[in-house]
């Protein structure tokens, strides 16, 4: 049998973590039986011997309401960020495959060095995407147009990659939308796991969380009916298509 993928999610929200679960197997292509979902806010990382980070063949970390340039942060959050660290250094020393949504950009960023702070913000919607040269030759993301529309909505983004970090595609307001570290490992400031129906829930849940001002949350709404991206959950399909199989 195939190794199962590990979606880790880090949201305190039951609602926007079931969703997003729902989101990330219907955009995918995954079958059920083929995610573990791990809750890592509510459930500590074991040590990784009894783990076995090994058995999966990739992981994917989804979109969090923490940052990595908080400034006052919850026992929780430091807690995550310690495990997430943790998971990072295994799997950035055996260059396992992991592709990190929204959250991603902070967590791998920070791990590799990036600055990660409030230079770049993106406001929730939609956002302009252009792949690099070097993305435009990315086996993740094949299929994909040079230009296209993605949904976006963050505090943090990075503003200076390490110089090792493989910088695949920017956006008039963000310029690192995605990179690369080593072969395997991916992060995207954009998110290929949201669809129109999860960006109106995200928009309910979070619109007291500073995102934007709570009374925009009706308009907002009615602009996300108006637009479905669908050039970015590609990523997420190659991903599993890349790595889905034996390795």
């Amino acid at each position: 049998m195939p190794k199962p993928f590990l979606v880790i999610s880090t949201r305190t929200s039951d609602e926007a973590t079931a969703d997003e679960i729902r989101s990330t197997l219907a955009l995918s292509g995954l079958p059920a039986d083929r995610v573990e979902h791990w809750r890592l806010e509510s459930t500590p990382l074991p040590p990784l011997e009894e783990f076995a980070p090994e058995r999966f063949a990739g992981f994917i970390l989804g979109g969090s309401p923490f940052n990595a340039s908080d400034t006052d942060k919850s026992e929780v959050q430091l807690r995550v960020e310690a495990d997430l660290n943790r998971l990072l250094d295994w799997i950035v020393e055996h260059d396992a495959p992991f592709l990190g949504e929204c959250y991603g950009v902070g967590t791998l960023g920070v791990h590799q060095g990036a600055v990660v702070d409030r230079s770049y913000p993106e406001p929730v919607g939609s956002t302009w995407v252009s792949l690099t040269e070097t993305g435009r030759n990315d086996p993740l993301l094949a299929g994909l147009p040079e230009s296209f529309g993605a949904y976006v909505g963050h505090k943090e983004s990075i503003s200076k990659l390490p110089a090792h970090a493989i910088h695949l595609a920017t956006s008039p307001a963000a310029p690192v939308q995605m990179f690369k570290v080593k072969n395997n490992l991916y992060a995207t400031q954009f998110h290929p796991e949201l669809d129109q129906e999860g960006l109106i829930t995200r928009i309910r849940i979070y619109a007291h969380a500073g995102y934007f001002p709570s009374e925009e949350a009706e308009s907002l709404i009615e602009a996300a009916k108006q637009q479905d991206h669908l050039w970015p959950r590609l990523v997420l399909q190659n991903f599993v298509r890349i790595y889905g199989g034996d390795r």
